[in-house]
């Protein structure tokens, strides 16, 4: 019997010293009398005890790596500190242990010489409004270099950029500069439209006025009362001022102005009607 315990003792410390679990979302590579041999997938695998040895296990989940806020020179001769993220995966694990030693600091060291060398190609004007783009060849960059490592850059995002005080201040004058100008241009366009809209207005009511007195000229009698009761409400508001200069004006000769103004437009559209049935 103990010939048979012992084989059976045997047997299960073969089984426990072969049985590998690996959890989901990691991989592991085996390495066979100290070369590379296979992959381990999530789950249960089984390895040879005493021969085949577990040498890494790793995640091929997303994973970041934080960029310390770094002084970059741009093109126009103006230091920024650039703090950025970098966001990364492993798609192939072998080449990610055999090919680079250190992965997450070479990719530290090549995101930061990469943002420095893409930022160098641009003005602080350029670097703040053309950020997408920066990103993008930023990510291709790094992408051509990581594919031999096994890992594949997802993205990079840049958190802050950070100019000078100096250069701050002149971009906020600048900026409070654009929108006073827009707000001037505004407020003209505005003016230039009211006044157009009062000139239609005007028109619109000399010419309801001149129809009114072609076609009943009675109402002559009613404008000559309300132009001289208007003259008289404005001289004793002028009156009333204490600082006011008061102008008289003869409301015989400031009727017969607007009569004749009057006539005019209503002249005018005459000539316009008798025009228009001579070509029909």
């Amino acid at each position: 019997m103990e010939p048979i315990i012992f084989i059976v003792l045997v047997l299960i410390g073969y089984a426990l010293g072969s049985a590998k679990l690996i959890n989901q979302g990691n991989e592991a590579l085996v390495e066979r009398l100290g070369r590379f041999h296979r992959k381990l997938k999530p789950g249960l695998n089984f390895i040879v005890p005493f021969v085949d040895q577990i040498v890494m296990e790793d995640t091929t989940r997303e994973q970041f790596v934080d960029i310390k806020p770094q002084n970059v020179i741009t093109k126009d001769n103006i230091y920024l500190e650039v703090d950025a993220v970098l966001f990364w995966r492993i798609r192939d694990i072998e080449k990610s242990f055999y090919a680079i030693d250190d992965l997450q600091g070479a990719l530290s060291q090549l995101a930061t010489t990469t943002l420095r060398e893409i930022i160098a190609r641009n003005t602080v004007e350029e670097t703040n409004l053309s950020r997408s783009d920066m990103d993008k060849a930023i990510l291709d960059q790094l992408n051509d270099t990581t594919a031999d490592w096994g890992v594949h850059i997802i993205r990079l995002d840049i958190q802050r950029i950070t100019p000078p005080e100096s250069v701050r201040k002149s971009m906020e004058e600048e900026r409070a500069a654009v929108i006073k100008k827009r707000a001037v241009i505004t407020e003209a366009e505005g003016d230039n439209i009211a006044a157009i809209k009062r000139a239609e207005s005007t028109r619109t009511s000399v010419q309801i006025i001149a129809e009114a007195l072609r076609t009943h000229p009675e109402t002559k009698d009613i404008l000559r009362y309300l132009v001289a009761q208007n003259y008289v409400e404005a001289s004793q508001k002028l009156g009333e001022s204490n600082n006011a200069k008061i102008v008289f004006v003869d409301p015989a000769n400031s009727s017969e102005m607007f009569q004749e103004l009057i006539a005019e437009s209503v002249n005018a559209e005459g000539n316009s009607k008798n025009t228009e049935n001579g070509a029909n």
